[in-house]
C-alpha cells in the first residue's frame, strides 16, 4: 500500500472508531514543529551555500549537533535559536497555532 493510501485508510479508521487523544495530538504538533524548524535550518544553510560544518563553526556548535537539528532529532533552546539565527545571517520567525507551525529564517538586509 503506498503512503497516500495508507494516510487515507488511517484517516478513515480514526474517523470511524478512533479519535486521537490530546497527548497524541500534542506529540504530533511537537514533531511537526521540530520538522518545520529542521527544514528552515536546512533551507537557509543551502541558500547561503554553507556546509553543516560551516554553520557549526559560526554558531559555536559541533557538526553533529547541526546534523541532529536538521534531522529534527534535537530540541533547540532559546539561546541555541539565537546562535543559529546569527550563524545563518537571519532573524528567526516562529508562528504556531492549533493547525500549523511555521518556522522561517528571514535574511538580514545590509545596512
Amino acid at each position: 500500500m503506498n503512503h497516500s493510501r495508507w494516510k487515507v485508510k488511517r484517516e478513515q479508521e480514526l474517523g470511524a472508531d478512533h479519535s486521537e487523544t490530546e497527548e497524541i495530538r500534542a506529540e504530533r504538533a511537537e514533531i511537526r514543529l521540530a520538522m518545520a524548524f529542521a527544514k528552515a535550518v536546512y533551507d537557509r544553510r543551502k541558500e547561503l551555500g554553507l556546509s553543516q560544518s560551516d554553520v557549526a563553526e559560526r554558531a559555536g556548535l559541533t557538526q553533529a549537533k547541526v546534523s541532529r537539528i536538521e534531522g529534527a532529532d534535537a530540541v533547540p533552546t532559546l539561546p541555541l535559536l539565537r546562535r543559529l539565527a546569527r550563524a545563518l545571517d537571519a532573524s528567526l520567525s516562529i508562528a504556531m497555532d492549533e493547525e500549523q507551525e511555521e518556522v522561517v529564517f528571514v535574511a538580514r538586509t545590509a545596512a
